[in-house]
């Protein structure tokens, strides 16, 4: 072998072995979003779905801890999934909408518009669990670009290690055991509470001086419309019947109002309770503030006849292949409902 050779192939080689080095440690440092704080895997999830959802839901915890993907199957046949992460601001929403259209068209967006109320991010922590699960996209870099707080860079980002470099003395052994893949959290997004705690009494209402929301909110949510219209998608605004925080009457006649300009449908879940059937001392798992799995699955059965009998939606039961992909996951959703009433002691 010509020595010009063995020289290159000798710096392939090196440059491979550091390359998977500064990979493997990066896996290492990187957070696995395994037990305790799970919220940080939800966006990731998604990249393992097949593609062929009807509705996708998109927001924060007033989505993914509020409605039963597999309600929505059980009693209607709808296959749909919830691209939802925690304190998930209308930016990233927008970005993770744009995301998932470059894989699939569904019929219906839900977006639950609890974030209008925020222009900026509060929250690296809250940024990263919206954003590191991304592929890397256009979208991915405009997320970034949209939610960084002054004191993040875009370089950590790129290679996470230069942000979690000292987690060195943090590492435990699910850090290892998690290295190269992680269990699913959440059930087609969903992420599931059995236990129950009765909606109590809140903070007394601030008034605000000034219930407009920015600009910069509306023009996200303009984006939002605009993506599923170029798309094909019937977008449906809500609010999620979360208790607390407060959502001023101001702030629903503003996006009713808008709903109405744009025509589209706009659905405030606390107008409905009633007809839902929930009842907030024992649908709830954190008093008022998220729905536990019962009034979830209330939520879920109440919109999913919307979308069956006023948007169309086929019943998708009769597809077999659909059919043997939905039973696997009513498997393991079953599961951990059985899992987690040992865990709270329910019977």
């Amino acid at each position: 072998m010509k020595k010009p050779l063995k020289k290159i192939i000798v710096f392939i080689l090196s440059a491979a072995v550091l390359i998977g080095a500064f990979d493997l440690i990066q896996r290492l440092l990187t957070p696995k979003y395994v037990d305790g704080i799970v919220e940080g895997a939800f966006v990731k999830e998604y990249y393992a779905e097949e593609m062929d959802h009807d509705v996708l839901f998109v927001g924060d915890c007033e989505v993914y801890e509020n409605f039963s993907p597999v309600t929505l199957w059980e009693k209607y046949g709808i296959n749909s999934y919830i691209r939802g992460s925690a304190e998930q601001y209308i930016f990233q929403s927008y970005y993770l909408l744009e995301d998932a259209f470059l894989y699939e068209k569904p019929k219906v967006v839900v977006f639950n518009i609890q974030s209008l109320q925020f222009d900026y991010s509060r929250s690296e922590a809250y940024n990263r669990m919206s954003i590191e699960g991304m592929r890397w996209s256009k979208y991915k870099v405009g997320s970034i670009y949209a939610s960084m707080t002054e004191e993040e860079s875009f370089i950590e980002y790129v290679f996470p290690i230069l942000r979690y470099h000292s987690r060195w003395s943090e590492l435990t052994k699910d850090d290892f055991k998690y290295l190269f893949s992680q269990p699913t959290v959440t059930h087609n997004g969903y992420y599931m509470r059995v236990d129950a705690k009765p909606a109590g009494s809140f903070p007394a209402v601030k008034p605000l001086g000034d219930y407009s929301f920015s600009e910069r909110a509306w023009s996200y949510l303009y984006r939002i419309v605009e993506a599923c219209r170029r798309n094909g998608s019937e977008l449906i605004l809500i609010k999620a019947p979360s208790l607390y925080p407060h959502w001023y009457d101001e702030w629903d006649d503003e996006v009713k109002e808008y709903a109405a300009s744009e025509g589209l449908r706009y659905i405030n879940f606390l107008e409905h309770t009633d007809e839902i059937g929930l009842d907030y001392s024992t649908d709830t798992y954190d008093g008022g503030l998220h729905l536990n799995l019962y009034g979830a699955e209330k939520c879920a059965d109440w919109l999913g006849n919307i979308l069956s009998t006023e948007y169309g939606l086929a019943d998708r039961r009769s597809d077999s292949h659909l059919a043997a992909v939905w039973a696997e996951k009513i498997e393991a959703y079953n599961a951990e409902i059985a899992a987690q009433k040992v865990k709270y002691g329910i019977e």
